[in-house]
């Protein structure tokens, strides 16, 4: 299968490269990076921005594009000018931030989503991502479907593992290792769901070979462990001498210098207690936790010995 990827050198997308290969798919990887990431080497590596050099893509033809940089509707609008009629099939890596905070949890893929009605008022291709993720990733969802035939979206929730540039996960995973007292935010029985960014690949090509189309919650486990649980996992996987959680009150953490990754600031985030049943009954397969944190764990040492 020819497969193209749309930002292939950084965590998720790597991951999916790097799968891709594994299963002897001929790759090419169109990024705007200098560097060939070790394990994609036998791809054929395409450097451009994506608003302005798809036309370096023309005259190849793909039987799925896996789009894992795609941040405001026009990128995606972008692609299918250009290469809509070279692909047969898209992929869209989404988020489960596209829907509504009012959503119930264990919500399935047909809960509300966020309203785009501001952000469509505004010039999109310019807005601060992050101040409106979730809508204008909803855009691209719709871009999606109204360009391509039948396209795949994932939507994954927090999404942790080795080559995380991110390091919010990992963060936890080295506090943890050094041992000692490890401050850690109330509410501990808030919702906290995640994916190995392995599995995720994994899923992705799984489907994407599968035919499968429309949204899928990429997630464990299915309906959302709580932040005590997951720490706690990380404690008795890699805590060092005496290590010990100590769970402070929210308004104390809030005023806290320290930061602490993935923590909803003392709410219950419903949208990290997703069903993903549909993903399970479609072949999901997820690893056990200890696996990920010995692995970030080990990926840690080498960085720092």
């Amino acid at each position: 299968m020819k497969v193209l990827i749309l930002g292939g050198t950084r965590f998720v997308g790597l991951a999916i490269t790097r799968e891709a290969l594994a299963r002897g798919h001929e790759v090419t990887v169109f990024h705007r990076g200098e560097r060939v990431p070790v394990g994609t080497e036998l791809a054929t590596h395409i450097q451009g921005d994506r608003l302005t050099d798809l036309s370096k893509l023309s005259g190849s033809e793909w039987d799925v594009a896996i789009d894992v940089c795609a941040y405001r509707p026009n990128e995606v609008h972008a692609v299918a000018d250009e290469l809509g009629a070279l692909i047969k099939k898209y992929v869209l890596i989404s988020t489960v931030s596209v829907y509504d905070d009012s959503i119930p949890p264990h919500s399935n893929e047909d809960a509300q989503l966020v309203a785009t009605a501001e952000v469509s008022s505004l010039d999109v291709a310019s807005v601060p991502v992050m101040e409106h993720y979730g809508a204008l990733k909803v855009l691209c969802e719709q871009v999606a479907s109204n360009r391509f035939e039948r396209p795949l979206i994932i939507r994954p929730t927090y999404v942790i593992g080795p080559d995380d540039y991110t390091n919010r996960f990992s963060q936890w995973v080295a506090r943890i290792s050094r041992g000692g007292r490890v401050n850690a935010p109330e509410p501990r029985t808030a919702p906290l769901q995640y994916i190995d960014v392995r599995d995720l690949a994994q899923f992705t090509l799984n489907a994407v070979e599968q035919g499968l189309t429309g949204p899928f919650h990429v997630a464990t486990p299915s309906g959302g462990a709580k932040f005590e649980d997951v720490l706690q996992a990380v404690v008795e996987t890699v805590g060092g001498p005496n290590c010990e959680l100590n769970w402070i009150a929210v308004d104390e953490a809030a005023q806290a210098e320290e930061e602490f990754p993935l923590w909803a600031h003392g709410e219950h985030a419903s949208m990290l207690a997703m069903d993903t049943s549909r993903a399970l009954e479609a072949g999901l397969i997820v690893r056990g936790l200890a696996l990920t944190v010995s692995d970030i764990r080990d990926e840690i040492s080498t960085q720092t010995s």
